[in-house]
């Protein structure tokens, strides 16, 4: 059974997601203090968070940060904030969706539902023989091991952002638009299409590699159309 971790301030809020996650066969642990939901996050054996951004102590976004820099599991943020900026923010630290209250709590239960289910496909996925590691200049993709190395040292990336290079690296020389990316590496179209959410992840792809010294990666920007990876 799935152990979810909630983060939220507001306990009838965390009561309400609690019991509609519990309906659904989810084991479910509450924390309202954001130090202690951060601590929970990091020395407990969770699946997924479900993060609120307005917290006591620590906020939604460090928590995010921190937890991204020891653990790749699904991080749901939720937050009152419905500005641009902040959603951006929440999924440039590693966040994998960001959900605007109020909200559904079926909806909610829908979006755990996409995001372990993508988590557990991509965590079991098997690569062919053939494809044991894929080489770009400096840069090595083991798909396998779902890990990337720049001059053999390791770049840490989250499960979206190796998803979505992986996809880019084996699928060359073809224009993706944003939405495309979203439905195939999200699995969300349904109920989430905001594509910022590709936007970022791109980003961040392109700053790691650059922070570790890749110069130059061949993933190029079409204007109105999406990206292309040029073999």
């Amino acid at each position: 059974m799935n152990q979810i971790l909630i983060v939220e301030d507001d306990e009838s809020i965390a009561n309400l997601q609690k019991d509609y996650l519990e309906i659904n066969d989810y084991n479910v642990h509450v924390e309202h203090d954001g130090k202690k939901g951060l601590e929970e996050a990091l020395n407990g054996d969770y699946d997924l968070v479900i993060l609120d951004v307005m917290l006591p102590n620590m906020d939604g976004f460090e928590i995010c940060k921190q937890i991204r820099l020891e653990k790749h599991i699904p991080i749901i943020i939720v937050s009152a904030k419905t500005e641009d900026i902040d959603k951006i923010r929440g999924l440039g630290l590693g966040a994998d969706d960001y959900m605007i209250k109020p909200f559904s709590p079926n909806e909610l239960v829908a979006r755990v539902k996409a995001h372990l289910s993508r988590f557990t496909k991509l965590t079991q996925q098997q690569v062919p023989v053939e494809k044991e590691f894929i080489t770009i200049d400096d840069v090595r993709i083991e798909p396998s091991a779902r890990k990337v190395y720049v001059k053999d040292v390791e770049v840490i990336f989250t499960t979206k952002e190796f998803s979505l290079l992986l996809f880019l690296v084996t699928h060359p020389n073809t224009v993706w638009s944003k939405e495309k990316l979203f439905e195939l590496i999200w699995e969300q179209e349904v109920f989430y299409s905001d594509v910022s959410t590709v936007t970022v992840h791109i980003k961040r792809i392109r700053e790691k590699l650059k922070q570790n010294g890749v110069t130059s990666f061949p993933i190029e920007t079409i204007w109105g159309s999406g990206y292309r990876f040029n073999f």
